[in-house]
């Protein structure tokens, strides 16, 4: 009997377990705590009166190019500049070797003092030859030998003087001068080196970049009948940068390019502290009267999509987010002008990009511009 007494006590006790783990249990629900919106920065977007300015790409040129080059033959004695460096109109560059000339110049002045000798001779001779004529002594044609004869010594001594005149220049030519001031470059021969003025030999560049040109092209298409000399030019750096000084547009190229359908520009700026460079690449904004109903937004609320496309964000009537692509014209003082993708009433997003997303909540909150330092203001 207790074999089965035992057996029945397993039973009913495994029944019990079964029953009390199948009884629910009852627990409390966590408490669900949603986290709030992020606050963004948002603008309303607004239209406003701006100048309606061009940009277009160009290139720094010199104002003036002089190449230096050799008049006589001769052996590069000395450089005398250096190179890289400013140099004035009239200063020494480099001297050849002057004894072929000198001594050239001081066999002409030699050839001169006898030409004079000669001809101050003949006008004795033609003297008294004049005084015997009256007297009757001699006849007139021993007269007109003794004129002609002055009349040859006094062309001797000219010709002698422009010979003499050649060997100075020649001589002076082997001082070689800047013709122009600027900016010299490198020297293109050295000491020992023979120079030609038959093949006119290339010594040196000078480049005057005070004032600077900017050359830049522009579609025919686009040409208004504002685009003539004098209108303002601004000029961006590579890096964005705008360039302090204003310049002027000097002409517009009457020629159109047929394979490009563009016209060449030329504006001149000023250029005191050489910080413009000829060949350097930048961007001319060209002023063409304004714009009264553009949408101008500020500069940090333009994004960027990895292909460089511009885009930007903006919050709807529920407060979520959209991505928005734009098309952008030209970065003024005022922030970046809007040419499509957005209108007039739209809240943009100005700060706060790292908390959100296209499709997410937020809550907007109104953005104000820095204020500019005193120092900043005052520049």
């Amino acid at each position: 009997m207790q074999p089965r007494l035992l057996s029945l006590f397993v039973k009913r006790l495994a029944l019990l377990v079964l029953l009390v783990g199948c009884q629910p249990t009852t627990t409390e629900a966590a408490p669900s705590h949603e986290p709030p919106s992020p606050e963004v920065s948002t603008v309303v977007v607004e239209t406003r009166a701006v100048p309606r300015v061009r940009e277009l790409p160009g290139r720094g040129v010199s104002s003036r190019v002089a190449e230096v080059r050799a008049r006589i033959a001769g052996i590069v004695f000395e450089r005398v500049f250096e190179e890289g460096s400013y140099v004035r109109k009239g200063d020494v560059l480099f001297r050849l070797e002057p004894t072929i000339y000198r001594a050239e110049r001081d066999a002409q002045t030699a050839a001169l003092v006898r030409a004079e000798a000669t001809r101050d001779q003949a006008q004795r001779h033609a003297n008294r030859t004049l005084t015997l004529l009256e007297r009757q002594t001699v006849s007139t044609a021993q007269n007109d030998v003794a004129d002609s004869a002055l009349k040859q010594a006094e062309a001797d001594v000219a010709s002698a003087k422009a010979r003499l005149a050649r060997a100075r220049v020649d001589l002076d030519h082997a001082t070689v001068r800047a013709p122009i001031s600027g900016r010299i470059g490198r020297a293109l021969v050295t000491e020992g080196a023979l120079v030609s003025d038959v093949a006119a030999t290339h010594l040196a560049t000078i480049q005057q970049i005070d004032p600077i040109y900017v050359d830049f092209v522009q579609p025919v298409d686009l040409l208004e009948p504002g685009d003539g000399e004098g209108a303002e030019v601004k000029l961006v750096r590579a890096d964005g940068s705008v360039y302090g000084e204003v310049g002027r547009l000097l002409f517009t190229d009457v020629n159109v390019d047929p394979g490009t359908a563009q016209v060449t520009m030329r504006a001149s700026f000023a250029n005191p502290d050489g910080a413009l460079l000829p060949g350097t690449y930048v961007r001319v904004r060209l002023a063409r009267g304004r714009d009264t109903e553009a949408i101008v937004v500020p500069p940090q609320a333009i994004q960027r999509s990895s292909a460089g496309e511009a885009q930007a964000y903006v919050v709807d009537g529920d407060n979520k987010i959209a991505l928005k692509p734009l098309r952008t014209g030209p970065l003024t003082d005022l922030g970046w002008v809007v040419e499509d993708g957005l209108v007039a009433g739209e809240t943009l997003v100005v700060e706060g990009f790292q908390k959100i997303g296209p499709g997410a909540s937020v809550k907007p909150v109104p953005w104000s511009a820095p204020a500019l330092a005193p120092t900043t203001a005052q520049r």
